[in-house]
């Protein structure tokens, strides 16, 4: 799935993206509303972890299909970069090299690129955490790379069962990462606004003492699995 179907070694210099309102406004929602909003789908897995803590981005996917530990096609993609881009990155067999580090990450933030999801590892944590160039990782490696074999930069690629398509909206917070398909940014934005606003009518429910096993109607379901209240279980 990370390569053109063609087998062609490509990099696609013009993509699709999603307006930066829209882009913006998925990314201050946050990955756990957008995920349920949309249906439950788009989450990549926990395996990708942040290496910093409270950052929240949004930004338009530019993919890359590397070969495991070479780093060539990440140097490619830099140049196809625009200002609002999330760079995503994925091999085609699992890697666990630390595949990126403050010099790209140096490159990416001239362009104006907001972070780093990479299905593989990253090395110079501390350098990037205080360059503030927030990074999504599967692994952290201090194992270097070489620059030696072809790959893609902008071709549908996949991770954690999630087919990434170029244009794609990605978010990310501390919770994980979630993309939303270029053509369903709009859409998922107005749900995930509306899950907001439920939310909110819940929560004021809840702080005015109501308990969410009557309002969710558990008492009957529980009732229904068999579960009993008692005052206390004999000794």
């Amino acid at each position: 799935m990370n390569q053109p179907s063609h087998g062609r070694h490509v990099v696609v210099t013009e993509i699709d993206r999603a307006g930066i309102a829209t882009v913006d406004g998925l990314a201050s929602m946050g990955t756990a509303t957008v995920h349920e909003a949309i249906g439950r789908r788009g989450f990549l897995g926990a395996e990708l972890r942040p290496i910093q803590q409270d950052v929240r981005v949004g930004g338009s996917a530019v993919t890359v299909s590397s070969h495991p530990g070479d780093n060539m096609m990440i140097h490619a993609a830099v140049e196809v970069c625009r200002p609002g881009d999330v760079l995503v990155v994925t091999t085609t067999a699992p890697s666990t090299h630390g595949m990126f580090g403050e010099l790209l990450a140096t490159s990416l933030m001239t362009r104006g690129v907001r972070g780093l999801v990479i299905d593989a590892g990253v090395r110079d944590t501390s350098e990037l955490r205080d360059m503030g160039f927030p990074v999504w990782t599967r692994h952290v490696s201090c194992q270097g790379t070489v620059k030696a074999t072809p790959g893609s930069v902008n071709v549908p690629v996949s991770i954690g069962g999630v087919v990434i398509e170029p244009g794609d909206v990605v978010c990310a917070d501390d919770d994980g990462v979630v993309v939303v398909s270029l053509g369903e940014a709009e859409w998922a934005l107005a749900q995930s606004q509306a899950r907001l606003d439920k939310e909110a009518a819940t929560r004021a429910r809840l702080d005015a003492g109501e308990l969410g096993l009557d309002f969710y109607g558990l008492r009957d379901e529980l009732a229904d699995l068999g579960v009993e209240y008692v005052d206390r279980l004999d000794p």
